[in-house]
């Protein structure tokens, strides 16, 4: 992809989500909340749609809102539909999500970004606004979820979640891409003195609670894990983030274990298109497109010991249905 070995030879900046049309219980953009007229689109390699993808399934909207997989490696248009027959989407027929953006925009200049929604009836695009998607999952489409869904972003606490998430989105989710990606010495510095500065603080807090806010999981907790999954497998190395593992920190790893054996989280996670996309799309970073073959995965189910902390995994609700 004509644009990957770029990466580290230039100054990193998050575009912003362009399409940021919102799919509610009242239809107010024009997009209603309704059983099977959507299509979340993911790669299972991306931070931002693995949190839909957790989201998605904490809530039971699986029936509700269909799923299409792009493959972890892109090509000069993006994310791509190869890993379906004949390299087409199944239900949108498309073989690049470009084209959903098209349908939507014709001539769009951004980049082509997940996690979308997209409209099956017209082929559009409705969002790709990775912040807003998975609150609106939360509280628009309430009357889809399953029963027992748990409230992932409770009224009560939504200041303290969002305060929580800004922190976590500056210096962790984006402050890895910040210190992989730099151009500079001194940029890199300070997007890895972020980093670990915040997932100190991070630590700190977890050291007496289960969950980062309340007792229950909630947004945060969903956002924060999607970084550290990754953590071992790309961050520590491919985007220098190394002062140390993840394994390496009781407290998080310890946390991180916790949710990855919740259902819903570690079974959306797939190490082997999180480590081929990182390791083979960014050319700029790892020219040789050698993936390596750690660390072991195995780590991940041993016994973590955060049950000593109390808290109730989905408050007044049950874990979603094994798969």
């Amino acid at each position: 992809m004509p644009g990957n070995a770029s990466y580290g030879k230039k100054a990193f900046k998050r575009s912003r989500s362009h399409f940021t049309d919102r799919i509610t219980a009242d239809g107010r953009d024009g997009w209603p909340v309704e059983a099977g007229r959507y299509r979340l689109v993911v790669s299972k390699a991306c931070p931002w749609a693995s949190r839909a993808l957790v989201v998605r399934r904490l809530l039971g909207l699986e029936d509700a809102l269909s799923l299409a997989v792009a493959d972890p490696i892109q090509d000069d248009r993006s994310w791509r539909f190869t890993l379906d027959p004949d390299g087409r989407d199944p239900v949108l027929g498309i073989r690049y999500l470009s084209e959903a953006y098209d349908a939507r925009e014709t001539g769009y200049p951004g980049g082509v970004s997940v996690p979308a929604i997209v409209d099956v009836p017209s082929g559009k695009l409705v969002t790709n606004d990775f912040q807003q998607l998975t609150l609106d999952l939360e509280t628009e489409w309430t009357a889809l979820h399953r029963p027992g869904a748990p409230d992932l972003y409770p009224e009560p606490l939504r200041d303290e979640i969002d305060e929580v998430m800004e922190g976590v989105y500056r210096d962790v989710n984006n402050g890895v891409y910040r210190a992989g990606f730099a151009n500079e010495q001194g940029v890199y510095e300070e997007a890895y003195h972020d980093v670990f500065a915040r997932l100190d603080t991070v630590a700190e807090r977890l050291a007496g609670q289960r969950y980062l806010v309340g007792d229950t999981i909630t947004e945060a907790d969903v956002r924060l894990f999607t970084t550290l999954v990754r953590f071992d497998a790309v961050y520590h190395g491919h985007f220098k983030c190394n002062r140390n593992k993840l394994a390496e920190d009781p407290v998080l790893w310890a946390y991180a274990r916790d949710l990855y054996q919740t259902p819903g989280f570690g079974d959306t996670v797939d190490f082997d298109h999180i480590k081929r996309h990182y390791y083979q799309v960014h050319t700029g970073i790892n020219p040789t497109g050698i993936v390596p073959l750690g660390p072991d995965p195995s780590g991940w189910l041993e016994p973590h010991g955060r049950e000593k902390l109390g808290g109730r995994p989905f408050g007044d609700g049950t874990p979603p249905a094994a798969r």
